[in-house]
């Protein structure tokens, strides 16, 4: 599907990444479509797997979660047994809400959440303790600067896009 991005597809990515509420009809007036065809170019990209799913964005403070961090993670090995057991603690952890895996000394680094400081300092404990784990480095986040999609759609060129 990737290959077969035009202007259009790029238009309605665009306009569901800045809000994926949004309805049919007003996505395709925005997008230059009719309804029934702009319909037809969602399906497909989700079909695709271009469109992963949709998500509400929730403010965090408002439901009672005052601590944002990230965790930077050292394994003692980095054998494939050891990474899948690592990635299965994490994967199950609702205070987790990102794992990537990384080059270099780091292996992987989490973006956490929690209640309070002392949510926090129990979830650095658990962390700590998990097997394999070598080294963990753990930084509070301040303030939110910048959220945006993952996907910087502005930036594909549909003359080139393979």
């Amino acid at each position: 599907m990737r290959g077969r991005l035009d202007s259009i597809d790029l238009a309605i990515l665009r306009e569901l990444q800045a809000d994926g509420s949004i309805t049919n009809v007003e996505l395709a007036r925005r997008v230059g479509l009719s309804a029934p065809p702009c319909l037809r170019r969602v399906r497909a990209l989700e079909e695709a797997g271009v469109i992963k799913g949709y998500r509400a964005m929730v403010d965090p403070k408002a439901v009672g979660i005052e601590v944002v961090c990230f965790a930077m993670v050292q394994l003692q090995s980095q054998k494939q047994s050891d990474l899948v057991a690592f990635q299965a603690h994490i994967k199950d952890w609702p205070s987790v809400r990102e794992c990537w895996t990384l080059s270099g000394d780091i292996d992987f680094i989490l973006k956490c959440v929690a209640p309070n400081l002392s949510a926090f300092q129990a979830f650095v404990g658990d962390l700590v303790s998990l097997p394999n784990v070598r080294n963990v480095r753990t930084a509070l986040s301040l303030d939110q600067v910048k959220d945006e999609p993952l996907v910087p759609l502005e930036q594909i060129d549909t003359e080139t896009t393979p």
